[in-house]
């Protein structure tokens, strides 16, 4: 049943009229957003008030009818239920309506008992936001929509800094008392379970009057102008960007908002309806391409992904836009120009792509961006900007497959740029301590997280989570971290002091590893929950090494190459005597054969199924192996091990034809006519890894592939139970450290979400990084320049587990770093950016500036409707004009 009076408050409040053409009707959120918490009654005493126009109760009591003292409780309760607000005048409170927006619908949402009573709330602000934004496209013009970007006052300074009421600053000045609120939209997100990853606490600022009535009604809390500059500026380094209320007039506002493109209803004007007129400041971003690196840290924090990665070779950086773009100023903007899958389709890559060493990175590290801080010596600054992505730099400037390295640009011309022996030389500073890099903590959220699993992933993701603020322990079976850092990679690839060091920052941050404990054993992730653990994050690595199910293999000096070299590592493997086979053609199988050759072996000899083109190992690392005297032997594969009083004295093999059928599947084929026996004291088997989950699973809902890999949401990495994330060689089997890295970085952002009941996708960036088309380039013309080379210490025999590869000098870093095409660079859509100055404040080079585009001031509210509607008059005249001209030109077009 419909409450009359409710529906003539919603009208009253829309500036309409109930029952006329464009009034407000029972079935809109207007009406539905108040209907919950008012009666007819109360809708009454709502209804003798104006807008903008104070009344105390006195006043409103005379005209309703009702005591003083009536009136004054079912006035105060309007204002709680923020339906209405007040403001103190000579010790009087008066109270008014407000607008929908900003006004009683934010009132409304921050009202966390009405919103759990009567979800409705958030779903009718949202709705009437959708509503609006649809309609409305197009019809405000700049500068008079009713909440507006004001920029990052560090980032237009300088000639372009020109008026007061574009600066924090001013309107912090100009008020005594302060309050912060959650955000409203984040709120209404939240409550519609879309929350996006940005919380809603204490984020938005009111001033004066404004503050005044959030403190009285609970709404917010009171806080001095120091604080309120503290917020602003965490919230800045947090990727957050300033928003007004825009309806105070020139150089006013009661409240300063810190938003986030994925949940804010106002910059979803900009997003959703492709409408920044609507919300932008005066400026506008523009990149100098010959300082940008490409790092992709001013378009990962875009607010409307206006800023995307492209590539200079080809001269001026190309916009990827239409040459004539249409504008909902001077167009007919309908649902065919929108785009409301925005939170998850935003873009990072130009079509024409970018830079192929981020590309290519797994992690996705400004590769460019660390090159040109370390040319500049800037070395803890390059740090930063590579933990950003991976908490390891020490560890993969020495085992890293170097896939950057692989489709370097200068590739192309001479040789590819020594990427990751520039990081290794980073990373060693880190290591001394000179320019150690330990990032601060954007929050302390006092949650639990628990990491299972002490390996690349597993100590990524706690990194990540301690960064953001979360309390992380990790449990480690073994007696000590690292994984297969530590326990499946010989000491002469990457030393164990290495590994420590790197793992020590992260117990500076806070994250407790607890060694010698096996989840599922010694405890269970039951017991976890019971003890106030909120996710759990399995990244138990592939420690288990296979075996190949032939004849012998149990027989005694036979054993997996992934315990060998655990054995070795921890110094308690038997040592080797006489002559060694190593089965298998990866990078492990080398590891185990060079480290077969210091453990004892007099002889060391591979056999393979692939051929040399074939084989999985790096081709660097097969050179390693045959400096060390390693015999390689291609295309045999192994048919049973030779024992005599249970012990192995050989391994007969037969010849491989082929591995791979025509549709590149794993099918060997053997000519099994043609065999060879090789005499060996000891076989090392090094076909691969597999998972050992022990009772780690039991009693979960945790569900697995047939080949012992764990099951999990390929994007979110959140498995069948929704607590539970996996990742690293336990989800993908063995790859490549760095995989793990990136994986446990992405895992991190998914846990965090979850505890906080937000969704795992919305507002989540897709990492879509492609690579630049070099058969487009033309890379005549550039100098030929040698690549820097780290001197190695080479050891006298015996071999040593010492690693004995250099480190580049800074000289030579240098000289390196000039051989940089950077062939990445940023470009803008100068149209769709808002001017917020969040891509000025992330960058590092002075490559991106604010310029002062527009010279829009708004107005006061009620000067507001006539120039709005003055500007609609124009736009119908525009768009009249067009329609005859876009008749002619498909007229000839032949369309």
């Amino acid at each position: 049943m419909v409450k009359t009076k409710v529906l003539d408050l919603a009208n009253k409040i829309s500036r309409s009229k109930t029952g006329s053409k464009h009034g407000v009707k029972p079935e809109d959120p207007e009406y539905r957003i108040i209907e919950p918490v008012l009666t007819d009654d109360t809708a009454s005493v709502a209804l003798c008030l104006e807008l903008k126009k104070p009344r105390s109760k006195d006043e409103v009591a005379s005209l309703c009818g009702k005591s003083p003292e009536e009136t004054e409780k079912i006035l105060y309760q309007l204002a709680q239920d923020g339906i209405i607000s007040y403001i103190t005048e000579d010790g009087v409170d008066k109270f008014q309506l407000e607008l929908w927006v900003p006004g009683v619908m934010e009132f409304m949402v921050v009202n966390k008992e009405n919103v759990a009573k009567y979800p409705q709330i958030a779903e009718c602000f949202e709705e009437y936001s959708r509503q609006k934004g649809g309609f409305m496209a197009g019809k405000v013009p700049s500068g008079l929509g009713l909440m507006r970007v004001i920029p990052i006052e560090q980032t237009i300074d300088g000639e372009t800094r020109r008026a007061s009421y574009e600066e924090v600053s001013h309107y912090l000045d100009e008020n005594e008392i302060f309050s912060v609120s959650d955000c409203a939209c984040r709120s209404v997100r939240e409550a519609m379970g879309e929350g996006c990853g940005h919380l809603k606490e204490d984020m938005c600022i009111q001033m004066g009057d404004g503050a005044e009535f959030y403190i009285k009604t609970g709404r917010g809390r009171q806080i001095t102008r120091d604080e309120a500059k503290a917020i602003l500026k965490k919230a800045e380094e947090n990727g957050l960007f300033h928003q007004i209320a825009n309806t105070d007039g020139p150089g006013k506002t009661h409240a300063i908002c810190n938003c986030c493109s994925c949940s804010c209803l106002a910059v979803r004007h900009a997003n959703h309806f492709k409408n920044p007129d609507m919300v932008r400041s005066n400026y506008s971003s523009v990149i100098d391409p010959e300082k940008c690196v490409a790092c992709g840290e001013c378009v990962e924090n875009c607010p409307t992904n206006a800023l995307k990665l492209g590539q200079k070779l080809c001269g001026v950086p190309k916009l990827d836009l239409p040459a004539k773009r249409p504008l909902p100023s001077d167009t007919e903007w309908g649902e065919d120009k929108w785009n409301p899958d925005y939170r998850t389709n935003r873009r990072v890559v130009t079509e024409e792509g970018s830079s192929p060493c981020k590309a290519e990175c797994p992690a996705h590290i400004g590769i460019q961006g660390y090159i040109k801080l370390a040319a500049q010596g800037r070395y803890t600054e390059a740090l930063e900007l590579i933990k950003k992505e991976n908490p390891f730099p020490a560890v993969c400037g020495r085992i890293c497959p170097r896939y950057c390295e692989s489709s370097c640009t200068r590739g192309d011309i001479d040789d590819p740029i020594a990427i990751d022996d520039i990081k290794k030389f980073i990373a060693e500073q880190d290591l001394n301590g000179n320019h150690r890099f330990i990032p601060n903590k954007a929050h302390d959220y006092g949650k639990k997280i628990a990491v299972v699993g002490a390996g690349p992933a597993g100590l990524s993701c706690a990194y990540y989570l301690a960064v953001d603020g979360y309390q992380v322990t990790v449990f480690e079976k073994q007696n000590v971290p690292g994984g297969m850092l530590t326990l499946g990679i010989p000491s002469f690839r990457l030393e164990k002091e290495v590994v420590n060091a790197e793992i020590a920052i992260l117990q500076q941050l806070g994250v407790e590893i607890k060694t010698g404990v096996e989840v599922g054993k010694d405890t269970t992730i039951a017991k976890l929950r019971s003890q106030g653990f909120e996710a759990f994050y399995l990244a138990i690595g592939a420690q288990a090494g296979r075996k190949l199910n032939i004849e012998g293999e149990d027989a005694e000096g036979v054993i997996t190459g992934v315990d060998f070299i655990r054995d070795v590592n921890l110094g308690t493997a038997e040592k080797l005597t006489g002559s060694t086979v190593v089965i298998g053609g990866g990078n492990v199988a080398i590891d185990v054969a060079r480290s077969a050759v210091r453990w004892g072996a007099t002889s060391v000899e591979m056999r393979c199924l692939e051929s040399r083109q074939e084989m999985p190992a790096l081709d660097e690392e097969v050179e390693e192996a045959l400096e060390e005297n390693i015999i390689i032997n291609n295309g045999w594969g192994p048919k049973r091990i030779l024992v005599e009083n249970g012990k192995t004295t050989g391994v007969e093999f037969a010849k491989c034809l082929s591995v791979f059928d025509e549709n590149g599947r794993f099918a060997p084929v053997f000519d099994e006519t043609t065999s060879e026996v090789v005499p060996a004291s000891h076989v090392l088997i090094s076909v691969g890894q597999a998972m050992d989950w022990g009772t780690l699973l039991n009693e979960s809902n945790v569900k697995l592939n047939p080949n012992g890999t764990v099951q999990a949401n390929e994007k979110t990495y959140q498995t069948s139970e929704a607590d539970v994330f996996a990742g690293g060689d336990a989800l993908t089997g063995p790859k490549f450290a760095i995989d793990a890295i990136a994986q446990g970085k992405e895992a991190a952002i998914s846990i965090h979400r979850q505890v906080h009941g937000h969704s795992l996708v919305l507002g989540r960036l897709d990492r879509d990084y492609r690579p630049l088309d070099k058969a487009e380039l033309d890379l005549g013309g550039y100098d030929r320049l040698p690549r820097q080379t780290a001197a190695h210490q080479k050891d006298t025999t015996p071999l040593s587990f010492a690693d004995e590869r250099g480190v580049l000098s800074a000289d030579q870093v240098k000289a390196e770093t000039e051989r940089c095409l950077g062939c990445g660079a940023t470009t803008v859509d100068v149209y769709q950016c808002v001017g917020c100055g969040m891509c000025v404040s992330k960058c590092k080079f002075d490559a991106v500036s604010l310029v002062r585009k527009y010279d829009d001031v708004n107005k006061e509210l009620f000067d507001m409707r006539p120039a709005i509607v003055k500007n609609m008059v124009k736009r119908q005249v525009k768009i009249a004009i067009k329609k005859p001209v876009r008749a002619v030109q498909a007229a000839f077009s032949g369309k």
